[in-house]
């Protein structure tokens, strides 16, 4: 009778590796429609304070909303981008401004 070792010829004692691919999240775009009630100044306050950008980036970005209609304002996670959304929204309402927010994935 043959000697058998441990992890010599019996297929129990393999090491084998697997590959798991990691994905970077999805990254969504938060945009600002423009609408004939919300405050140029309004939109403004809520880029610099909301979405952190320096007053002369977000006099551009309210420019570029008033101008074309809309605008990207930032790119984030899903959840980052809902949360900032929300909480644009949430300040325009309580001014009384019907800001439209939108979040899509890019």
């Amino acid at each position: 009778m043959a000697d058998i070792h441990p992890n010599q010829g019996t297929g129990t004692g393999a090491k084998t590796r697997e590959r798991v691919l990691i994905e970077e999240p999805h990254q969504y775009k938060v945009l600002f429609h423009n609408d004939d009630f919300t405050t140029m100044e309004f939109v403004t306050e809520v880029l610099r304070t909301v979405f952190n950008k320096p007053a002369d980036e977000a006099v551009i970005l309210m420019m570029k909303v008033h101008r074309e209609g809309h605008a990207v304002v930032g790119v984030y996670s899903y959840d980052e981008a809902m949360t900032k959304a929300g909480m644009a929204i949430s300040m325009a309402r309580s001014e009384g401004f019907p800001l439209k927010v939108t979040c899509e994935p890019e």
